[in-house]
């Protein structure tokens, strides 16, 4: 069974070390040993998160700055990636916002490039942040 819900206390430590997992598997080009437990509270800080549940079990999150209608995070767990659950996900969210939609994706992160452009972003520009080239996505443009 699954199932997509706003994030609830209770979610909070499943959450971060599934974030401090699946980074340091993502980004293995970076010095992940500088990933800590804590990041998640920091990097989510007052952003809108939807869990998703596996039968029960967290599955993954997406993070949304609401203000800029930016997507911050979205992580899969790695044994429930590839069964569409960051789909479902990123469309929830899509559904429950205004367009364009934003968020940034490091160039060397193809897999999530991938992702985003299969689920109708597009490419706006580059940029770099932290020494690491990223691609600025877009959903939802007026043209």
């Amino acid at each position: 069974m699954i199932r997509i819900a706003e994030m609830i206390p209770t979610d909070k430590p499943a959450l971060r070390e599934l974030f401090l997992q699946i980074r340091q598997q993502t980004f293995h080009w970076m010095d992940t040993s500088k990933f800590n437990i804590s990041d998640f509270d920091k990097e989510t800080d007052d952003e809108h998160i939807f869990v998703i549940h596996f039968n029960n079990t967290v599955a993954g999150f997406i993070s949304f700055w609401q203000r800029d209608n930016f997507i911050h995070h979205l992580y899969i767990a790695s044994e429930f990636q590839q069964k569409g659950l960051g789909t479902m996900l990123l469309q929830t969210l899509l559904e429950k916002t205004t367009s364009p939609v934003t968020l940034k994706c490091l160039k060397k992160n193809k897999r999530a490039l991938i992702f985003y452009e299969k689920n109708g972003f597009t490419k706006k520009g580059t940029g770099i942040a932290n020494n690491e080239t990223y691609v600025l996505l877009e959903y939802g443009s007026i043209k």
